[in-house]
């Protein structure tokens, strides 16, 4: 269950009906190519199986949720983010040249969540319903869309947890408290 697994640390700045506001701390990912949009399989494969233990010194490293997906791209990616006791240093080198690992910077993203499966129809309605509340709102976007799915295969549809997410332009106008405010801008200033 997504429950048990480490999840990335964010906070919710501001809501706009369905669609969450987070500020997103910084974390470690492994990416890797995927074939195209809609092709995971082998993806996923090749990430499990570096935290599973082909990486240099064959180290398992714990699943985290959730799974994503760069979507609507000519390069599509699918990344894990790695636990939080790891930094660039002290994370396992892969053996498969495929899987980079990155640092991802503290970031604002817009999400909007749902259930059941994550098929073509629902990640592109759900897609479209994000733009448009960002654009009713005049948020500017900074990413292609990301697809986040939280739960094995084995989950039932009614409990299965996704996400359309969006890194968006945030600043202090956006009516933060103030400690809220400072406490994010001297964070994103740092980067």
């Amino acid at each position: 269950m997504a429950n048990s697994l480490e999840e990335p640390k964010y906070d919710v700045l501001k809501s706009y009906d369905e669609v969450e506001v987070r500020y997103y701390h910084p974390v470690i990912q492994a990416r890797v190519p995927l074939a195209s949009n809609n092709k995971s399989a082998n993806g996923f494969k090749t990430l499990a199986g570096f935290i599973f233990g082909d990486n240099i010194g064959n180290n398992a490293i714990s699943m985290t949720a959730p799974v994503q997906e760069d979507i609507y791209t000519d390069k599509p990616t699918m990344a894990f983010t790695m636990p939080s006791q790891y930094s660039l240093e002290t994370l396992p080198v892969p053996n498969n040249a495929n899987v980079e690992i990155i640092s991802l910077p503290a970031r604002v993203v817009a999400v909007i969540p749902f259930s059941g499966w994550a098929t073509d129809g629902k990640v592109k309605r759900y897609t479209n319903q994000l733009q448009q509340t960002l654009e009713t709102v005049k948020l500017d976007t900074l990413s292609n869309p990301k697809l986040n799915q939280y739960n094995p295969p084995w989950t039932l549809p009614v409990f299965r947890r996704n996400e359309i997410m969006i890194e968006i332009q945030w600043g202090t106008e956006h009516h933060l408290t103030s400690d809220r405010r400072s406490t994010i801008d001297t964070s994103l200033a740092a980067q």
